[in-house]
């Protein structure tokens, strides 16, 4: 059975990469009837956020990304929290030691400082191996002293060469590799570490991560082959991009799940469109709910190129979600925002929030479809010329003055009637469509689009305000043609 896992650090909210791995791990595992797993690696303390394992948590459910093992809801591998097991992983680090594949290394900070300072510009120097060469007394002397140490690991001679299912064949040469910190002078393991003995434990196949991690993977290979245990599939995905040279960054200030959120995305459109960042179906479409996703995924479809992270493009994806959403749905997520930007009492909301919700992208855009709602905003008169509609500030006046009237004499103030009342002054006129809605639209609006038409915006506004607006109208065309 395939096995997957996603292990994020409770450093603090959800990059969108990070989701991305998650998402990918689960359709891996999905896609083929297996299980998905959730680990929290939280053996770098220093760095650790508190409420940030509630974030993962809220993340992944909000996404729909549901995980069948992890911390809280058990399972045969568990605990799943790495502080939780840290003796475990002394344990293997020892067993390592005795095997002659790792060592104990005594070195202070100091001695490691001045291995930087002796490379040119003080850069990370790769250690010298000082202290894999100590006598078996100078050890066990150092330990029974109480000596602060941390386990390496001893690199062995020759090439590493190992299958990733999106970069191919790699070999690295073992004399470019650190004999890398295994466990660390606090007793936690370091993440590489860990995330070997966790996966092997767990019995995860599929290892999912970002292409950043290709260069570490030859020092997991000689620790599995160390152990003498069976080496995982390796699935390492390209960076997502802010463009062409800069990567997704939370400290650039580039968006994080929760901060999409906060914006007035959907969380399936945000899963839908971070599917398609590195990915891309053997059919030709974009929109897939995750059952169809799970449905459709094949690591045959992963791309090896950075996926670049285009916010106009998930905004497209996110009002299609909107205008494919049931009217009901839609008002109950709506209705907060709607409520916060329209306090007038005697608007019809769910009526309102229907007109709205096919010309949106985010829910956040409400706001600035429906601010003429409260008060007409200060327009200019040259709002009412329109090519298209041939419509002129003179004709536009002619319309709004002839209106006035047939409105002021209507005793039902519904679309319907209105729409009718407005149609058959058009007839009597002789003039197009556009020269009478346009002028009653801009009147009624303020503004270069509106959520709906002349009679819609009429019969949502009233009959006092519609008519206070399109005088006011009459009288801006008056001021500007004198």
């Amino acid at each position: 059975m395939i096995r997957t896992r996603f292990a994020p650090s409770p450093t603090g909210y959800m990059h969108i990469g990070n989701l991305r791995t998650a998402l990918y791990e689960y359709l891996i595992a999905k896609s083929k009837g297996g299980k998905f797993i959730l680990r929290i690696e939280d053996t770098d303390q220093e760095r650790y956020v508190e409420g940030a394992v509630d974030i993962i948590y809220k993340t992944l459910e909000l996404s729909g990304i549901k995980h069948d093992e992890g911390p809280d809801v058990g399972g045969d591998y568990g605990p799943y929290v790495q502080s939780e097991r840290k003796n475990d992983y002394l344990k293997y680090a020892l067993e390592l030691i005795e095997k002659g594949e790792a060592y104990y290394c005594f070195c202070t900070k100091e001695r490691l400082d001045s291995l930087k300072e002796s490379t040119e510009g003080g850069d990370v120097a790769k250690y010298d191996r000082h202290c894999l060469f100590l006598s078996k007394e100078e050890i066990e002397e150092n330990l029974k002293n109480g000596v602060s140490y941390v386990i390496r690991q001893k690199i062995k001679e020759g090439k590493t060469t190992f299958h990733d299912e999106v970069y191919g064949s790699i070999t690295v040469d073992n004399s470019d590799m650190e004999d890398q910190i295994l466990i660390k002078s606090d007793g936690y393991p370091t993440y590489n570490f860990a995330n070997v003995i966790d996966d092997h434990l767990m019995a995860i196949t599929h290892v999912v991560r970002g292409a950043e991690y290709l260069s570490s993977t030859p020092k997991y290979n000689l620790l599995y082959e160390a152990f003498g245990w069976e080496i995982p599939t390796y699935v390492h995905l390209p960076a997502v991009m802010k463009d062409q040279h800069n990567k997704l960054s939370k400290r650039n200030g580039d968006a994080s799940f929760q901060d999409l959120i906060e914006k007035g995305f959907l969380p399936e459109a945000i899963i839908n469109y971070i599917a398609l960042l590195g990915w891309a179906p053997s059919e030709n479409r974009e929109i897939f709910t995750i059952d169809e996703l799970i449905e459709a995924f094949d690591l045959k479809g992963l791309s090896k190129s950075p996926a670049i992270f285009d916010p106009v493009k998930l905004t497209w994806m996110n009002g299609e979600y909107i205008k494919a959403m049931d009217k009901d749905k839609f008002y109950s997520l709506a209705e907060d925002e709607l409520k916060s930007c329209v306090k007038r009492q005697d608007i019809d909301l769910k009526k309102l929030c229907g007109y709205v919700q096919s010309r949106i992208g985010t829910i956040k855009e409400i706001g600035s479809k429906v601010d003429f709602v409260d008060n007409l905003p200060e327009y200019e008169p040259s709002l009412y010329v329109h090519k298209k509609m041939k419509t002129t500030e003179e004709s536009s006046l002619e319309a709004l003055k002839k209106v006035t009237p047939v409105l002021e004499g209507l005793n039902k103030w519904t679309n319907d009637s209105l729409y009718n009342a407005m149609l058959s002054l058009i007839s009597e006129m002789g003039i197009k469509n556009g020269q009478m809605f346009w002028p009653v639209r801009t009147a009624l609006s303020g503004e270069p689009t509106s959520p709906c038409g002349a009679s819609e915006l009429a019969e949502l506004l009233g009959k006092e305000d519609s008519l206070a607006r399109i005088k006011k109208g009459i009288e801006l065309l008056e001021n500007a043609l004198s």
